[in-house]
C-alpha cells in the first residue's frame, strides 16, 4: 500500500483510509477482523469522530486496542468533534448543534482517547463549520492539546476554502487536511477552489463517502464498461479516478465488510489513461468538457 505523508509537516498516512463510521452495525469479532484485514492489506489509518454509533463507534474498536496494544504502534489514529445532538448518552443535549469552543474541543479530545484506549491521536479535525466558532478559542484548544501530546496534527472536515483560509490564519502551525464529499457523484470539489486551495497549501484532502454513499459499488454500465478493459470492480475504477487527481486525494473507504476492504486496497494498481478519466468524469457531470 502505497503511504504518504498529508501534508510536509503533516502525518504519513495510507493511501486508503478505513472508515470506522458504521462499525456499530457489525459484531466485536467482526470489528476485529475490519482491522486487522485493513492491516494486513496496508491500510493502517483509521477515521473516527466522537458522534459515529451514537458516540459508541470509538469505544468498540478501543475494544481492540485494549485486548492488543500492540496494535496502536501499526496504525494511525483520525478523529473528528465539534457536534452535539440529543441522545441518551448526552441528556443534556436537546438540539442538534455545533460545539466548537475550547471547553468542548478538549473534553472531546480526551473523551475519545478514553473511547480509543491511546494515549494520542494522529490527528484530530473540527467536523462541521460552526458559524459560532470562534478562531481564538480554537487555537487555544488545538495548541495545548499539542502541547500536551495529546493530539499531534490537526485539520477541518466539509470547510470551505474561506473558512480553511481564516482558521489557518489564527493557528501557529498547518491544518493538515480538510475532509471533505468527493466522489463521482460529488465532483464539484474539482472546480469550486476545495482542491485548488489544498494543492496550493501542499495540502491534501481526506474523501468522504468516496463510493457515492454505495451508488458506485454497483456501477453504471454506460460508464463501467472499463470494467473489462481494467479487470477491475466498479468501485475500484472509482476510487482509482479519486487517487489519479493531482491533489493526492486519500479515500475514506466506510464499508462493514472486510472482503470490500481488500478489493478497495487493489485500486492502488490501476492507473486509467487520461481519456478514460475524462469520460468518467463526463458521465458524472453529464456534459463534455467546454
Amino acid at each position: 500500500m502505497e503511504r504518504r505523508k498529508i501534508h510536509p509537516e503533516g502525518p504519513e498516512f495510507s493511501r486508503l483510509v478505513a472508515g470506522a463510521w458504521r462499525w456499530h452495525t457489525v459484531s466485536q469479532d467482526t470489528v476485529t477482523k475490519l482491522i486487522q484485514t485493513s492491516l494486513n492489506e496496508g491500510i493502517t489509518t483509521f477515521d473516527h469522530a466522537d458522534i459515529y454509533g451514537d458516540h459508541g463507534n470509538e469505544e468498540i474498536f478501543g475494544n481492540v486496542l485494549r485486548k492488543d496494544p500492540a496494535l496502536r504502534n501499526k496504525m494511525e489514529l483520525v478523529s473528528k468533534c465539534g457536534i452535539k445532538f440529543s441522545s441518551d448518552k448526552r441528556p443534556k443535549t436537546w438540539v442538534k448543534h455545533y460545539d466548537t469552543s475550547k471547553e468542548h474541543i478538549m473534553w472531546s479530545a480526551e473523551n475519545s482517547l478514553k473511547m480509543l484506549g491511546t494515549d494520542h491521536l494522529d490527528l484530530l479535525l473540527i467536523h462541521r463549520p460552526d458559524p459560532l466558532l470562534n478562531p481564538t478559542e480554537v487555537a487555544e484548544a488545538f495548541s495545548q492539546l499539542k502541547q500536551e501530546g495529546k493530539v499531534l496534527h490537526f485539520g477541518v472536515s466539509n470547510f470551505t476554502p474561506s473558512q480553511f483560509t481564516m482558521l489557518q490564519k489564527f493557528l501557529p502551525f498547518p491544518l493538515v487536511t480538510n475532509q471533505i464529499e468527493i466522489s463521482l457523484t460529488r465532483v464539484d470539489s474539482l472546480f469550486n477552489g476545495d482542491l485548488d486551495l489544498l494543492m496550493e497549501r501542499e495540502t491534501s484532502a481526506m474523501a468522504w463517502s468516496p463510493l457515492g454513499g454505495g451508488k458506485l459499488v454497483g456501477g453504471d454500465r454506460e460508464m463501467f464498461s472499463k470494467a473489462s478493459k481494467y479487470n477491475a470492480s466498479y468501485s475500484q475504477l472509482s476510487i482509482a479516478w479519486l487517487l489519479q487527481h493531482p491533489s493526492f486525494i486519500f479515500p475514506v473507504i466506510g464499508t462493514t465488510k472486510p472482503e470490500r476492504i481488500s478489493e478497495a486496497a487493489k485500486s492502488i494498481e490501476l492507473k486509467l489513461d487520461r481519456q478514460d478519466w475524462f469520460e468518467m468524469l463526463q458521465w458524472a457531470t453529464g456534459k463534455e468538457v467546454a
